[in-house]
C-alpha cells in the first residue's frame, strides 16, 4: 500500500465540491511520464505480504488448533480449476469473485504454503470481523470488503509497511489524518480496530463514487487513484480492471487477485481442512471512557491481566500512555473485567503513580546567568497555577509578597486564570 500517501487533501476537498469532484475523476495524482508501453504482467506479491504473515507466528497469543482432524500439517487438498469456478461462482459475495491462473496461484499461496499463517488468521477473525461488518453493513458496503486487512496486515494491529504505512487497513499518516484519525507521539488511532474501520469505510465510499466499479476500488486503494487514472487512459478509457491490469504497477497487479483468494480461503477454509488457530484474545468486550492519564501498567498490575493483552486490545497508545487527562479516550477491557476495573479506579490510579504518571514536571526552576557567573543570587523560578489557588496563597507559597508577584508579572488587579505560568524571583 506504498502509494496510499498520494491520495493528497485535495480529495478531501474535491469530494465536498460538486464540479471539483468531477475533474477528480480524471485526475492523475501521480507525476509520471506518460508510455505507451505496456509493463511486465509477471505475479508480483504486494509488498510485505510475505513478511507480514511470517509474524504472525511469532505472536505470543497463537496457540495451536487441538482439532486432530483439522491441522495445519495436514496433506494440502487438491482441487481443480472447475471446482475453484464453481466455488467461486457460488461465494454470496456482491464483488464479482473472477477466476484465472493467478487467482489459482494466490489461492495456492494461501491454501497449501501459508496454511499456518491461515489458521492464525482464521482464529483472529472471530475477533476482528465482527467489527468491520458492524461498520461496513452501517455504510452500506459490501461485507467481503472486510478481508482487505487480510492482505494489508493479516490482522497485526501494529504492522507498518517499510512506506509507513500502519494498523489493520495500513493507513498512511496524511490519509489517516484526512479520514479523522489522530496520530502523534502518545495515540496513533490508525492502530484503533474501530477507528481505523470507520475512516477505512469513509475512504472505500469516496472511491466507489469516483469508479463505480469494485475491483478499480481495491486496485486504487493499493496503489492510489493516480495510478488506476493512469491505467484507464493507457487501456483507451476503459474501466474494467482486467483490460487496464497490464498498465498498473506490478504490485496491484496481484492486488485484486489475492484479494480473491483470501476471500475464497477464509470462505472455504473446512474444504482445505483448514482450522481456527486458539488465540489468546476476549471475544466479549466493553469500553470505558478514560478521564484521567492513565499508564497500560497500571491498569495490567492491579487487574492481575498480562499486559501484552492490555495492550493488544488497546493498540493505539503508542507508549502505554492513555492521555485522558487532555480529553476523554476509550480504554477496551475484556468483559469480565470491566467492574473491576470501575470498583479499583482509584487503586489503579494510584499504582506507581510517580514514576509512570506523576513523573511530568508542571514547575521548572531556571538558573539566572547572573548566578551561574558569580553575579545577582536572585533565583527565577515558575509557577503553574492551579485550580482553586490565589495570589495570596501563592505568595505565602514562595514566602514573598503579592505586589512583587503583580509588578514580577505585570498583573493589574488580582486575577489570575488556570494554567498561567507566573514569575517568581527568590
Amino acid at each position: 500500500m506504498n502509494f496510499k500517501n498520494l491520495l493528497t487533501i485535495g480529495l478531501f476537498f474535491m469530494l465536498s465540491n460538486t464540479s471539483a469532484f468531477s475533474q477528480l475523476k480524471n485526475k492523475v495524482f501521480v507525476d509520471e511520464p506518460e508510455s505507451s508501453e505496456v509493463v511486465d504482467s509477471t505475479l508480483t506479491v504486494p509488498e510485505d505480504f510475505e513478511n507480514t504473515l511470517d509474524y504472525l507466528l511469532r505472536s505470543w497469543i497463537v496457540k495451536r488448533s487441538d482439532d486432530s482432524n483439522c491441522l495445519s500439517e495436514t496433506e494440502p487438498v487438491i482441487v481443480s480449476d472447475s471446482i475453484l469456478k464453481i466455488r467461486l461462482s457460488q461465494m454470496p459475495c456482491l464483488m464479482e469473485m473472477p477466476f484465472n491462473p493467478t487467482v489459482r496461484s494466490f489461492i495456492d499461496l494461501y491454501a497449501n504454503r501459508k496454511r499456518r499463517q491461515v489458521e492464525f488468521m482464521l482464529g483472529m477473525s472471530n475477533y476482528y470481523f465482527p467489527i468491520f461488518e458492524q461498520v461496513l453493513g452501517a455504510n452500506n458496503l459490501p461485507l467481503e470488503l472486510k478481508y482487505l486487512p487480510i492482505i494489508e496486515s493479516a490482522l497485526n494491529t501494529t504492522a507498518v509497511s517499510r512506506m509507513g504505512a500502519a494498523g489493520l487497513w495500513q493507513f498512511m499518516i496524511a490519509t489517516g489524518r484526512m479520514y479523522g484519525l489522530e496520530i502523534n507521539s502518545l495515540v496513533d488511532e490508525r492502530l484503533s480496530p474501530v477507528k481505523a474501520t470507520n475512516a477505512a469505510a469513509k475512504f472505500l465510499k469516496d472511491l466507489y463514487s469516483i469508479y463505480g466499479d469494485w475491483h478499480l476500488v481495491i486496485a486504487a486503494y493499493n496503489c492510489g487513484p493516480g495510478n488506476v487514472n493512469k491505467a484507464i487512459r493507457r487501456a483507451g478509457g476503459k474501466r474494467d480492471y482486467w483490460t487496464i491490469y497490464p498498465y498498473l504497477p506490478k504490485e496491484t497487479r496481484g492486488y485484486v487477485p489475492v484479494f480473491v483468494a483470501a476471500n475464497y480461503v477464509m470462505h472455504y477454509s473446512a474444504e482445505h481442512k483448514l482450522c481456527a488457530a486458539k488465540v489468546d484474545m476476549p471475544i466479549i468486550t466493553d469500553t470505558i471512557n478514560i478521564n484521567q492519564r492513565m499508564h497500560l501498567e497500571q491498569i495490567a498490575e492491579v487487574l492481575n491481566l498480562p499486559i501484552q493483552e492490555v495492550r493488544l486490545l488497546n493498540p493505539q497508545y503508542r507508549k502505554d500512555i492513555i492521555p485522558g487527562n487532555i480529553k476523554p479516550y476509550v480504554l477496551c477491557l475484556p468483559s469480565s473485567y470491566a467492574n473491576t476495573f470501575i470498583d479499583k479506579y482509584n487503586e489503579i490510579i494510584a499504582y506507581k503513580a510517580d514514576s509512570l504518571i506523576n513523573n511530568r514536571r508542571s514547575e521548572i526552576e531556571i538558573p539566572q546567568l547572573s548566578s551561574i557567573l558569580g553575579g545577582n543570587s536572585d533565583k527565577v523560578i515558575y509557577h503553574k497555577v492551579k485550580s482553586g489557588q490565589n495570589l495570596g496563597g501563592i505568595a505565602e507559597r514562595y514566602g514573598v509578597t503579592i505586589s512583587k508577584i503583580k509588578k514580577w508579572n505585570h498583573i493589574n488587579g488580582s486575577k489570575i486564570i488556570i494554567g498561567q505560568r507566573l514569575k517568581i524571583i527568590k
